[in-house]
């Protein structure tokens, strides 16, 4: 992982144990009061509440579990890392809420439909549900300032859950307000929609973890600043074929860049490798993967059965040796328009260019690019500096010659 987003895992990990702590705590002590009390004054939306807290505490622990996976290294298992052990974990807390926010439904609808079952609430289920409503709208906000400063989505879904149950809270002061005020079946329609409220919460949570573990990508801006970090790398041409992934709070990027085709390939992964790095300087990117293309591959490809750089080399040898000339080096582009070939010359040392020249001539060098199927057959004279260099070549291009470059040939 890179350095950067190590820093940022780790402080991620410790505000979410940090922030978890504090939430089981408070959620401890307001479970017990509004379930104790709910039973005591009659409230059945307190009691909903106090359901709600439990389940508060169950995710909190879930959050712990996941926090403590999510931050282990990458191994055999697991080559990208555990970051998507949040995700689970959101998908998880979901699922909870769904199932205690319907839960709740239920039991109201069952007490509305026998009105006549429904007690009067005592004056201290009020005061339970306002001490509830402040406690978890200070801790909603809270969590959601550590959150969104580690930017982490697991703990700002918990953040947005703390909300839920402030507004909960708001709902269920409401309900026993109106109970006491005579309006007895405001209390279970209260707990009704605190039900609503966590199911409505649980389904939004599922659906973002179900999208995110099913490889969503980057939202259009963040892949738009994947693309020009990509595109300010000096030596890419262009960006291609770009996909990115999310993994946890972070994301993969996979990108094709467009260099020039007719450099070395050191020179290209150079490019590469300082494009990877910008990208991965990027907080919110865990890994990218940067393939070098000559040309664009979605729009152009080279022909198929080129010669392989072994015939090539075999050809060019035998082809130098009539001449009693031997390449230094061979330099093949396969690109969409054909094969280009480059042949390197040793350096004269104590002969001179001029020595060599007659010797060359001697190759045809035509009927070598007609073997080979090339467009392109390039001879360059290597020289000890300040010699200038010389070069002889041929091209496709010109009468019957150029006719018959374009279709490969087998090696005579």
């Amino acid at each position: 992982m890179p350095s950067s987003a190590a820093v940022q895992s780790f402080e991620k990990h410790r505000v979410a144990r940090k922030s978890t702590f504090v939430s089981i705590a408070l959620n401890t002590v307001l479970m017990t009061l509004q379930i104790v009390i709910g039973v005591f004054a009659h409230s059945q939306a307190l009691v909903a509440d106090g359901i709600h807290s439990l389940a508060d505490l169950i995710s909190d622990f879930v959050v712990l579990i996941a926090n403590r996976h999510s931050g282990a290294k990458p191994d055999a298992d697991h080559n990208y890392g555990h970051s998507r052990y949040e995700t689970v974990a959101s998908l998880f807390l979901g699922a909870l809420l769904i199932v205690v926010g319907v839960g709740m439904l239920w039991r109201a609808g069952t007490r509305l439909a026998d009105l006549q079952s429904i007690p009067a609430v005592h004056m201290s289920a009020l005061a339970v549900a306002v001490l509830v409503l402040i406690s978890k709208e200070s801790l909603f906000r809270y969590m959601l300032r550590e959150a969104q400063r580690v930017r982490s989505a697991m703990l700002i879904a918990n953040a947005w859950h703390a909300r839920s149950d402030a507004a909960s809270s708001l709902v269920v002061a409401i309900g026993i307000i109106g109970s006491l005020a005579g309006v007895r079946l405001l209390d279970p329609i209260a707990a009704a929609i605190v039900g609503f409220m966590v199911a409505r919460m649980g389904w939004m949570f599922g659906w973002d973890a179900l999208q995110d573990l099913s490889d969503r990508a980057l939202d259009e801006a963040t892949s738009a600043d994947m693309r020009a970090l990509l595109l300010a790398t000096p030596g890419v041409r262009d960006v291609h074929e770009m996909r990115t992934r999310k993994m946890g709070d972070f994301a993969l990027v996979d990108a094709h860049i467009l260099v020039d085709p007719l450099i070395s390939v050191s020179e290209g992964h150079y490019i590469a490798e300082s494009a990877r790095l910008r990208v991965l300087a990027d907080n919110r990117v865990l890994d990218a993967l940067i393939h070098v293309d000559p040309e664009n591959d979605a729009v152009a490809r080279p022909p198929v059965n080129l010669p392989t750089r072994e015939r090539v080399v075999a050809e060019v040898n035998a082809a130098l040796a009539a001449g009693g000339v031997k390449a230094a080096s061979v330099n093949m582009h396969y690109l969409s328009t054909g094969l280009d070939v480059e042949v390197v010359l040793p350096a004269p040392g104590a002969r001179t260019a001029e020595s060599d020249e007659p010797c060359l001539a001697r190759v045809d060098l035509d009927a070598l690019r007609r073997r080979l199927g090339a467009r392109k057959l390039n001879v360059l004279q290597g020289v000890d500096a300040p010699q200038a260099e010389s070069s002889v070549s041929t091209e496709a291009g010109a009468g019957d010659a150029s006719a018959k470059a374009e279709q490969p040939h087998s090696a005579t």
